[in-house]
């Protein structure tokens, strides 16, 4: 391991609050991830949860039913747009709100790695990741598709408008946002506060984070699963989220825009 990795992987934290230990405070804070993960993420996770078993309950199996990532919101073009945009605004509202409930608890934002300390290693650290997750997780999707175990998955059927490929890069770096700071920035440090282990509180991000994404099948779960082990634990080891959000931005836009691009010229995509 080379000396810059060892020093990103073993920097010098910055002050994490100490475990709640007031039975107050920790009803407080238990109640606000329950209205949290209740109008976000986890009733995503709920939902993906009565997808997965409609597709089941279908005469078709897995891989002969599909999914669409982006899908068309309107009819008309422009409220289209319209439309695609709003739905990130709603992503990005989601990562402000888990931002906005740290701060407001008295936690800096510098604390769970959203300052402007080092952006240019956090951006190739963040290219890194995406390279190491999504290979091996497009390869896991494609065996899991084949073996009937998954839905086949359409990053994009969005019309070939001009604003197809910034609505689709706004999406992913919505997407990006609002799960990176919501199930490791926010979650994680909030689990810390009531004193669960780090290896608890990482199985249990990774698991929410598999979750809302049932409804592509058990291939989708057990993919987002493992990234969400090693994205959690990424940032249990350096407390810098923005590599992450990097990470999981340009592994979207890949997916996304590579898609719209490829398909039609490459046999095998669905």
């Amino acid at each position: 391991m080379t000396s810059l990795a060892r020093d990103w992987l073993r920097p010098e934290r910055p002050q994490v609050p100490a475990p709640v230990t007031g039975e107050p405070e920790r009803r407080r804070l238990k109640i606000e991830l329950l209205i949290v993960f209740t109008v976000t993420l986890g009733l995503s996770g709920a939902r993906s949860l009565v997808s997965l078993i409609d597709s089941l309950l279908r005469p078709e199996p897995l891989n002969r039913q599909h999914v669409a990532l982006n899908a068309p919101r309107a009819a008309a073009d422009l409220l289209d747009l319209l439309a695609q945009l709003l739905a990130a605004v709603q992503l990005f509202a989601w990562g402000a709100l888990g931002a906005y409930l740290l701060v407001r608890g008295g936690i800096r934002l510098a604390a769970v790695g959203l300052d402007r300390a080092s952006p240019g290693r956090d951006a190739a650290w963040g290219a890194g990741l995406a390279a190491l997750i999504g290979i091996p997780g497009l390869a896991l999707y494609f065996a899991a598709w084949k073996l009937g175990l998954n839905l086949a998955v359409v990053p994009s059927t969005l019309d070939d408008t001009w604003w197809r490929p910034v609505a689709l890069v706004i999406s992913a770096a919505g997407n990006a946002v609002a799960e990176e700071i919501l199930v490791v920035g926010y979650l994680l440090t909030r689990l810390r506060q009531l004193g669960f282990r780090e290896n608890s509180g990482l199985l249990g991000a990774a698991v929410l984070r598999g979750s809302y994404h049932l409804y592509q099948g058990f291939g989708g779960f057990v993919g987002n699963l493992v990234m969400g082990l090693v994205f959690g634990r990424v940032w249990q080891r350096t407390n810098r989220l923005w590599p992450l959000i990097v990470a999981h931005t340009l592994l979207d836009v890949f997916s996304f825009v590579g898609y719209t691009l490829l398909r039609g010229h490459v046999a095998w995509l669905p």
